[in-house]
């Protein structure tokens, strides 16, 4: 068993200028993953009153009665109550087991309201963005959440504008979200960024060893088995023939004609099967295949241009940004095998 309080230098040491430290209060529930509850602590937590004086004042504040553990075995014990809602100047809702993200507590829901009516900042890392949608914060709002629980999480929450591609949200810098777990950096560094100026920001990822800003969106991370496939039993082998045909023109009467359906009949089952055009679906695929060439081979743009069935690396490049939100350069950058060996 491991035990972890705020002993954080951050949040006890008096500032030399005499001017109040920002109030972080970071809240922790049962079975938070440690990751999201360490990043906050990383940023926040360690006194850098070398950088800006005075640095953060933080702490963690226990969103729910009881012992509270996380994911790796860690009990967390925080120095405040909900209380300390009604006066942070921040409050992070880091991610959180599945049984808090469908049934918040109602207390922290209402402290959070509190916090959010008197003005103060409330971001969510990860899945916490569930907490902060059951607490009405969101509606009418763009959100996001890690690329995995999107779906989901739309579906319970038809009032926020769910971003899929993003790493962040920043509503006016009044209610902020983060996407999965690395985005949780993103998302502190922005907070600092905006508080302190790039500079500092800047200063804060390079001790970390990070970018101080990354590009593109979780788009380019998204696993490409979650792209909707069209059903075989409807279909035929025409997914199989496309992927061997993506470097050839293919219309929809093309598709149709292998799938042994009316143009009409196709596209009608095609829309309802997949919710996209065929066309749109065999953008994807080209798409999709386009990642995988850059992953595994040293070909030029140019060249995989031409085997996904763009016209040249241009159009390539539109495409590919508008679905992965960053060019084909920058994502060879981040995922080649090359680049990793």
């Amino acid at each position: 068993m491991v035990s972890v309080a705020n002993n954080s230098p951050a949040a006890k040491r008096a500032p030399r200028s005499g001017r109040r430290p920002h109030k972080v209060a970071v809240v922790v529930t049962r079975g938070l993953p440690i990751f999201e509850l360490a990043v906050p602590c990383e940023v926040f937590g360690i006194d850098r009153s070398d950088l800006v004086d005075p640095w953060y004042d933080f702490r963690f504040v226990a969103g729910q009665a009881g012992d509270l553990s996380t994911t790796g075995g860690f009990h967390v014990h925080p120095e405040s109550g909900l209380d300390y809602l009604d006066e942070a100047d921040t409050v992070i809702v880091p991610a959180c087991d599945r049984v808090v993200q469908i049934e918040p507590p109602q207390p922290l829901l209402e402290a959070l309201r509190r916090a959010h009516d008197r003005g103060a900042r409330i971001a969510s890392l990860c899945s916490g963005s569930y907490v902060l949608a059951a607490a009405g914060l969101l509606d009418g709002r763009r959100a996001t959440s890690h690329w995995m629980n999107l779906d989901d999480f739309a579906a319970r929450y038809p009032r926020v504008h769910v971003d899929h591609n993003v790493l962040f949200t920043d509503n006016d810098g009044t209610v902020l979200t983060s996407a999965g777990t690395a985005a949780s950096i993103d998302l502190c560094l922005h907070l600092v960024r905006h508080d302190f100026g790039a500079g500092v920001a800047a200063s804060v990822a390079r001790r970390m060893v990070i970018p101080a800003q990354r590009e593109g969106g979780q788009a380019q991370y998204v696993d490409r088995d979650t792209e909707p496939v069209p059903p075989p039993a409807v279909f035929g082998d025409m997914l199989e023939w496309v992927s061997s045909h993506l470097d050839e023109p293919l219309t929809v009467a093309d598709l149709a004609r292998r799938a042994s359906l009316s143009r009409r009949h196709f596209h009608r089952n095609f829309v309802r099967a997949t919710g996209q055009t065929p066309l749109q679906w065999v953008q994807s695929r080209r798409v999709r295949r386009a990642q995988e060439l850059l992953e595994s081979t040293d070909l030029s743009v140019e060249q995989i241009a031409t085997r996904t069935g763009f016209a040249n690396s241009n159009t390539l490049r539109t495409h590919f940004v508008r679905a992965v939100t960053v060019s084909p350069q920058q994502y060879r950058r981040n995922f080649s095998e090359a680049a990793a060996s």
